[in-house]
């Protein structure tokens, strides 16, 4: 088994970025959602109710972060990849689901009027200061964990052959083209597994780097974006429903934690090694036991 794949998602529920290197940080990757879009009063904004936002891409030009709507690609609005913000030295509390009154740094008054204007909402862009502690669910934190902007947890991993496995069970009248793994938005991807094998890391290596599998990720109405097309649809959810629901939810990729002493570099191709397995939430689909 190796990484296949390194993701980052510089502001959060916008385009993606593949990198071959990342740099591991208690939060997630280096410069994975350090930045949110809020409503003016500090709501987090996702593709789950603005499904425009998968949109917009992001680059990575040196310490410059670049962003731009996919129609409209030379109205580029350019940031910088790191706080301190030049522009504004204001912060506001922000939400993000059960994470309340998050302390943010607010960017300028550009990327604010940029937003605004590409979503057609009023709308604010936050950046998280490294002052910033915001826990993962202390239910399945290790040691007071710390958390980006992510949804709940600093890294999510997925198994390239549980999407294969999934690929082939989706209806083909409906969803007649594989889906593609950047749907699922992992920032680790593993190749050479069994399907759905890693539900059951519960500490592994990448490298000589450790991580602890902490429970599987919840999927919800976002998966059924076409990243491509901004069209949403009723896959992966309808397939998923009839062999990955736990509990009333739809069970897809694993949460997982740094070991907290962890500090390196993941490159894609490095061997993975599972150290300690534990009991999956689900059973293996009845055509792989």
């Amino acid at each position: 088994m190796f990484l296949s794949a390194l993701y980052i998602y510089p502001i959060k529920s916008l385009g993606g970025i593949a990198v071959d290197e990342a740099v591991v940080e208690p939060k997630g990757l280096r410069y994975d959602r350090r930045f949110m879009l809020v409503e003016p009063n500090g709501k987090f904004i996702t593709q789950r109710s603005h499904p425009i936002m998968a949109l917009i891409d992001v680059r990575i030009d040196g310490e410059t972060l670049l962003v731009w709507h996919r129609h409209y690609p030379d109205d580029i609005l350019t940031l910088p990849l790191e706080g301190p913000m030049p522009d504004t030295g204001e912060t506001m509390s922000v939400s993000i689901w059960d994470s309340k009154d998050v302390p943010a740094q607010t960017v300028s008054a550009e990327a604010d009027a940029w937003f605004s204007r590409m979503l057609t909402m009023p709308c604010r862009l936050v950046y998280m200061p490294d002052s910033t502690h915001r826990p993962v669910d202390e239910q399945y934190a290790r040691q007071d964990d710390p958390v980006s902007f992510a949804d709940g947890y600093p890294y999510l991993l997925i198994g390239q052959s549980s999407l294969d496995y999934l690929n082939q069970r989706v209806i083909a009248e409906t969803e007649p083209d594989p889906m593609d793994m950047a749907r699922f938005r992992p920032n680790l991807v593993v190749s050479g597994s069994t399907p759905y094998d890693e539900d059951s890391w519960a500490e592994f290596q990448i490298g000589e780097l450790t991580f602890y599998g902490v429970k599987p990720c919840a999927r919800c109405v976002l998966t059924t974006i076409d990243p491509a097309t901004a069209q949403k649809g009723r896959e992966p959810l309808r397939t998923l429903a009839t062999y990955r629901q736990y509990t009333h939810k739809i069970l897809f990729g694993q949460n997982v934690l740094p070991d907290p002493s962890a500090s390196g570099v993941l490159r894609v191709g490095q061997p993975i090694n599972v150290v300690v397995r534990q009991e999956p939430w689900l059973a293996p689909p009845v055509d792989l036991v």
